[in-house]
Parts: structure tokens; C-alpha cells; sequence
């Protein structure tokens, strides 16, 4: 067993943990970044082969390091995004240990962490006074505790090892989930020409453009990725909300489920359960279908009132209405009399930080903290989703939350990020250009 000191662990590589290094290097603060595999291998491991960005490049910034392409109101590809973060490390030489994976986090009784970890070389511990987890929120992909009672005939995947329609059996597939990756994975099994069955949950949706700008572009400007999350209605339970569905497919479109059902996707309600080859749904997919087509109305009727309040140029609206609507709400579906061959589930995943023995979660197995900063001195989380804001798990907002806990190891003060709102007036100080049409 190898032994080592530093003031500070890290523990993960990807944006988040090369961010928060970012800052300690800056400020001559010994430190380590411990990385299970490779830096940012996460975003070539688990994203399928044509999947892009829903957010425009220009939101692609880290500490020191923001996108410079030709293309900053574009959607990176995952191979883009993969070239992009691999150009980060080189650009400040962070002290990064490669395939050393963290076994274990807990306190030490003279003060400060005990770090256990797998090696290159085997064994190894870390003391640290400070530890900043940057490990994100997504460790353990979600599956009906029932999946395994399902015809094993049926092929079974998560859309985290989803690559490319191709890969799957010939025949149907059903989409279980209807957030981002859902939503997409169905768009992109639908383009390839294989009948897709799309079992819908709450998820709402967002208009790609409006007004002649991309809607994120507005809600930056808006202030909605700086809002800390105590401020939305509801407070901290805004944590819980699913992402809008939207895509960045061939220079960015809606995702517009009544569109897809009109050129032959199945649409359904909230798959309740199944055995053998019979599935269960809730009656909820009418009210899913306009709840989200809402919240789609609720944005663009925001970024309205925006434009007018500030008198800015901008083209007229162009209202959204529906080019389809259910007969009914299907409650049952067999998969063989369907065809259906594959199942990709899409319904998220559950935190994992068994190794991390020390009290600060709570009942539902999540760091509780306060933008990063939990209640043992020195313990950290960075890279959540909604940790602070809406931006928090994006890169648009990351480099904001590092800068902040990382201020708190150090006790330095003084911003250097500037808030996505900032960044998104001054792209566009005139007139709004046009943008492409919607559905």
C-alpha cells in the first residue's frame, strides 16, 4: 500500500473535478485529482452515436477554457464535445492520477479524510484536509424492480449502453421515459426507420427556438441558469425536476411527440408494470402530451414578456398547435403481438456514494450541503444537477459552483466567472437574426 499526503483530494475527472483543480492550481494549492478511468471518459462511454448537445456551444465553458469554434449557436456532437474537453488538462497541467478508482472517503480522527483507492500500482490511501466529490449524481441506472419478471426473449438495455439503432435486434422498440435522453433515443430510432413505442412520463418540453433566438440563449439572458435553486417556487424541491426534452439534431429542432405519432411512433402513458410479454400503462397520456405542450406555451409566453419589457428587436411569435391528438389512452401492450424486440430504458438514475462514510446524506442517499459546502468542515460535492442552479450540472454553470468551493477551501474571494446572463447580453447587444422554423 502506497501512502501519500495533500491538502486536497478530488475525486473525479470530468468537468466538474478538472474545474474545481482549475482554481487550486491558480492559487498554488497542492491537491490530487483521483480518476476512476480516464478524464471525461464518461462522455464516450455513455452517450450514443448520433447523440449532439440540447445546449448551444457558447454555454461550453470551464474555468480558463470556453468553446472557440465556428459554430458558437450550433450543438456539439458527442465526438466534439469528447475533443473539446480533452483540450481542457493540457491547457493548466492539473495533477491528475488516471484509473484510480476511490474505494472508500471517510474522516480521520486528528482531523481531516482518509482516502482508499485502487491504484495502477495497487493500493494506495490519500490524507487530505479538504475533499471535493466531484463524482456527479448519475451513478446507477434505473430499471423496474419487475424488468426481470419480462419475456427474456425481449432484449433489455439501458440508454446509457444505447449506441445506435444498428446494434439492436431487427424488429420494434420500446422507449421507456420521455426526458432528454428518452425523447432523444426515440428521435433517433424514428429517423433510422425503426417503429418505436414511446412510453411517456412527466417530462416537459421547451420550443428549440422562439422570437428568432435559441430558447436557452433567452433564459440565459433571462437570469434563469443564475437563479440559485431556493428561489424557484418550491425551493429545494426543484431538484426533482426533469430537464426539458428538446434536440440539437441537424442545427437544432423541437422534439414534438404529436409529430412523431402522426409519422407512426406509438405513443403511451406511464408504464406501470409487465410480465412476460404484457405491459401495463397508466391512462396519462393526453394529460402528459398537454402538460408538456404548457409548459412549451408557458416559456415562450415568458421570453415575451421579456422582449417586450425591454423593448428588444425581435420577429413576431409564431404560436404552436398540435398536429395530433390520441384516440385514447392505451392501457395494455403486448409486446410479441407488437413486434417489439428491444427495450431501452430511460428513466434516469440513482445516486451511489456507498464508499463516501461520513454522515451528510439524506434519506433518499443525497449529499446534503449548501451550493457545494456540506456540514463537515472540508467535505465538498461539486457537478450536481441543480446543486446551486439550473446551470449547476451543465458546463454553463460549473465553473461558477467550483469557483465558489473552491473559494471556501482557500478563503479566497473575488469572482472571476462572469453569470451566464452577463455572457448571454453581451452576445447579442443588437437586433435578434432570424432563426430557423419550428413545428
Amino acid at each position: 500500500m502506497t501512502d501519500h499526503r495533500t491538502t486536497v483530494a478530488i475525486i473525479g475527472g470530468g468537468q466538474a473535478g478538472l474545474s474545481a483543480s482549475w482554481f487550486l492550481v491558480r492559487d498554488g494549492v497542492d491537491h490530487v485529482v483521483l480518476e476512476a478511468g480516464t478524464l471525461g471518459h464518461e462522455w464516450a462511454d455513455t452517450r450514443w452515436d448520433n447523440f449532439t448537445l440540447v445546449t448551444p456551444n457558447w454555454h461550453c465553458r470551464l474555468p480558463g477554457y470556453e468553446y472557440a469554434g465556428p459554430d458558437p449557436d450550433g450543438f456539439m456532437t458527442r465526438d466534439e464535445v469528447v475533443s473539446w474537453l480533452a483540450g481542457y488538462a493540457p491547457t493548466f497541467g492539473p495533477p491528475v492520477r488516471e484509473h484510480t478508482k476511490v474505494t472508500s472517503l471517510t474522516q480521520r480522527a486528528g482531523g481531516g479524510f482518509l482516502v482508499e483507492a485502487e491504484g495502477p500500482d495497487g493500493e494506495e490511501t490519500w490524507e487530505a484536509e479538504h475533499v471535493v466529490v466531484a463524482t456527479g449524481g448519475y451513478h446507477v441506472p434505473v430499471v423496474p424492480s419487475w424488468a426481470p419478471a419480462l419475456d427474456p426473449g425481449v432484449d433489455q438495455l439501458h440508454s446509457a449502453d444505447y449506441r445506435n439503432a444498428s446494434a439492436l435486434r431487427p424488429g420494434g422498440v420500446l422507449v421507456v421515459g420521455s426526458g432528454q435522453s428518452g425523447a432523444q433515443i426515440a428521435e433517433d430510432l424514428h429517423l433510422e426507420g425503426r417503429q418505436v413505442h414511446l412510453a411517456i412520463g412527466d417530462a416537459p418540453r421547451v420550443a428549440r427556438f422562439h422570437r428568432g433566438r435559441d430558447c436557452m440563449t433567452w433564459l440565459a439572458e433571462m437570469g434563469l441558469y443564475d437563479t440559485p435553486v431556493a428561489s424557484y417556487p418550491g425551493g429545494l424541491a426543484a431538484r426533482e425536476k426533469t430537464n426539458h426534452y428538446v434536440t440539437g439534431r441537424d442545427g437544432g429542432r423541437d422534439i414534438d411527440l404529436r409529430q412523431f405519432a402522426a409519422e407512426g411512433m406509438r405513443l403511451y402513458g406511464r408504464l406501470a408494470s409487465g410480465a412476460g410479454t404484457d405491459l401495463t400503462f397508466a391512462p396519462t397520456l393526453r394529460a402528459a402530451l398537454d402538460s408538456a405542450d404548457d409548459v412549451y406555451r408557458s416559456i415562450c409566453r415568458d421570453i415575451d414578456t421579456h422582449i417586450e419589457a425591454h423593448g428588444l428587436d425581435a420577429p413576431p411569435a409564431a404560436p404552436y398547435a398540435p398536429v395530433w391528438e390520441p384516440d385514447s389512452d392505451p392501457t395494455g401492450l403486448d409486446l410479441a403481438e407488437a413486434g417489439i424486440t428491444s427495450i431501452v430504458w430511460a428513466i434516469g438514475y440513482r445516486p451511489d456514494y456507498r464508499w463516501v462514510r461520513v454522515g451528510v446524506f439524506d434519506g433518499t442517499g443525497r449529499p446534503t450541503h449548501t451550493r457545494g459546502v456540506t456540514a463537515v468542515p472540508g467535505l465538498h460535492f461539486l457537478g450536481l444537477p441543480w446543486m446551486h442552479t439550473w446551470g449547476s450540472g451543465r458546463f454553463l454553470g460549473i465553473a461558477a459552483d467550483a469557483e465558489h468551493v473552491t473559494d471556501v477551501i482557500t478563503g479566497r474571494g473575488g469572482r472571476v466567472i462572469e453569470p451566464a446572463a452577463e455572457l448571454a447580453r453581451r452576445r447579442s447587444p443588437g437586433p435578434v437574426d432570424a432563426a430557423p422554423a419550428v413545428a
